[in-house]
């Protein structure tokens, strides 16, 4: 199996075109062509990672973060992450990063933050503006080859439903001029046909697959159709908001986080002195939804990297919570893990042993 075997299927469950402008995803070192002997997983890359990676015979670590988010000046065994560079080079080992668009999926980062809360309901607390309409034309007798199509494509999924479209009848009219090889009329003659418009919707990274297969489908040589960009809410964005199955006090749910989590202290606000039911969730550096959870009620906000002054910004609306950076992505290396397992049933798949927690606690 070749390293493009993984990434390529990691980028079905995660799409590149999801990650953040900042972010540096994908395949960072190696080659796609290249055979796998084992692959590792973790949250960071390090010099201890590495080291387990080559005593393993694991020849493709994939981590959460990016070992490089801007050029290096210098390639060398000085320095990191230049360091970790060149012990990979040497060792002939890939390094892929699935980033923020795991964080930008509804079961990624952040779906495994509420499976572990149990939290119901689950919506994307700011879901990305990616949302488009296709609407195109296609003879009756041809409407569920054509559409079908376009669903194995990616269109047609709104919320926890799929193949999700709208047909309408009517009169389609052209007239074919010479060099034309019309499917149904003839050259130089006005042709009325039967058609069914069908209307669908789709994420924007998806519309060149979606177009390719409505036209490799389609019996006509020249098919019109529409794009339109939308304002509704998409599967993908950032963080996510669920409910707890019963409420609870404030004391209690922080003591229940500490538990599941495993950290031994919580930067919080003020206590509110409320029942916690609805709870917002972002793993990793979240501070920026803040507005997003206070604006859909949520009680509590689950997150990281809160600075001093940030905590003002709660003001008494909201219970923040910062559980640490580490902490609240610690589960993700799991998350890869039962993706690739359940999908490469009979092949080496290892998660680190090494915590690449930078911060200590005294």
């Amino acid at each position: 199996m070749k390293v493009k075997d993984v990434t390529n299927y990691l980028e079905t469950i995660a799409p590149l075109q999801l990650q953040e402008e900042y972010d540096n995803a994908g395949l960072i070192i190696g080659n796609g062509d290249d055979q796998i002997k084992g692959v590792l997983i973790c949250l960071d890359i390090t010099d201890e990672v590495l080291n387990e990676a080559v005593n393993t015979n694991c020849n493709l670590i994939i981590a959460h973060h990016p070992l490089i988010f801007t050029g290096l000046k210098k390639i060398n065994d000085s320095t990191y992450p230049s360091s970790c560079v060149y012990k990979a080079i040497q060792h002939a080992i890939s390094i892929y990063a699935i980033h923020t668009n795991l964080d930008n999926v509804s079961h990624g980062v952040n779906g495994k933050i509420a499976e572990i809360l149990n939290l119901n309901g689950r919506q994307i607390l700011k879901p990305l503006n990616n949302l488009l309409k296709l609407a195109f034309y296609v003879p009756n007798d041809h409407l569920e080859k054509v559409r079908n199509a376009v669903f194995e494509a990616g269109a047609g999924h709104i919320g926890l439903y799929s193949n999700c479209s709208f047909s309408s009848a009517g009169l389609g009219t052209f007239l074919p001029h010479d060099g034309a090889s019309p499917f149904s009329g003839k050259l130089n003659e006005l042709s009325i046909e039967k058609e069914q418009k069908l209307e669908t919707i789709l994420p924007n990274f998806k519309l060149n697959e979606v177009i390719a297969a409505m036209k490799l489908s389609h019996p006509y040589e020249e098919v019109a159709y529409d794009v339109y960009p939308m304002l509704n809410s998409s599967n993908y964005g950032s963080g996510l908001i669920g409910e707890l199955e019963n409420d609870m006090s404030e004391i209690e749910f922080l003591t229940q986080l500490k538990s599941k989590f495993h950290v031994s202290s919580i930067r919080h606000t003020q206590l509110l002195n409320k029942k916690v039911k609805r709870v917002a969730v972002c793993g990793g550096s979240g501070s920026f939804l803040l507005p997003n959870a206070i604006s859909k009620k949520a009680d509590i906000f689950i997150t990281s990297d809160f600075k001093y002054h940030q905590f003002f910004d709660a003001n008494n609306q909201i219970l923040i919570a910062d559980i640490g950076h580490y902490e609240s992505e610690q589960f993700t290396i799991d998350l890869i893990g039962d993706i690739l397992m359940k999908k490469f049933t009979n092949f080496a798949i290892r998660l680190t042993s090494v915590n690449t927690n930078p911060i200590n606690y005294f």
